[in-house]
């Protein structure tokens, strides 16, 4: 990989992991009602599982939608479904007060397995792929996951660290659930893109 091709795939990796997404808003949401540091499961599962990912990807599995079309179509209808299910989990999280523990964030493999149906993980990886990796080798492949979890772990951690500066605001039960309501509506949106494609 060329250098110029390299910084243009870092500039990449940087703005769809820094702009809004499910893996994003969730993560804002995780730190408001858990914190960072019961969060960060949640967020090594996102930017390892999304790097394992773009290597099972780029090495076949993206041809199965190339053979089997309709197979898109089900990936796209569990992907509605479970963004729906989250975003239900979040609009009705209780509040964490300081001597219980209920509720808990996503786990590492939670998160992990999150990515096989977030449409914005798919979307990325798969034009990573196409435009960053023209050798199609796997050690292209590669490359392109360690530059993704590299560039992708400091700007989904400044989500979650937003979502805990969030819960100082937010102490109140009822600002809580307005937050939790707004995030989980701005999830639903987020499935925009997948349902009306431009």
């Amino acid at each position: 990989m060329t250098l110029e091709l390299l910084s243009a795939l870092i500039l990449f990796a940087l703005v769809t992991s820094a702009t809004p997404g499910p893996n994003n808003l969730m993560l804002m949401a995780s730190g408001a009602n858990y914190g960072f540091t019961r969060s960060i499961p949640h967020m090594l599962g996102i930017s390892i599982g999304f790097g394992l990912m773009i290597v099972l990807v780029g090495a076949g599995l993206a041809q199965i939608f190339d053979s089997y079309p309709w197979s898109y179509t089900i990936l796209k209808l569990l992907s509605v479904l479970y963004l729906s299910y989250l975003a239900w989990k979040i609009a009705t999280a209780a509040p964490i007060d300081g001597k219980t523990a209920e509720g808990r964030p996503m786990t590492f493999l939670q998160a992990a397995a999150f990515q096989w149906v977030n449409p914005k993980a798919w979307a990325m990886a798969l034009t990573a792929l196409s435009v960053y990796a023209p050798e199609q080798t796997l050690a292209a492949f590669a490359l392109v996951a360690v530059v993704f979890a590299t560039v992708n772990l400091p700007a989904i951690t400044a989500w979650t660290v937003l979502g805990q500066q969030l819960a100082r605001v937010l102490t109140n039960p009822r600002r809580l659930a307005g937050f939790n309501w707004t995030m989980a509506a701005l999830l639903i949106a987020s499935l925009y893109p997948v349902l009306w494609p431009a």
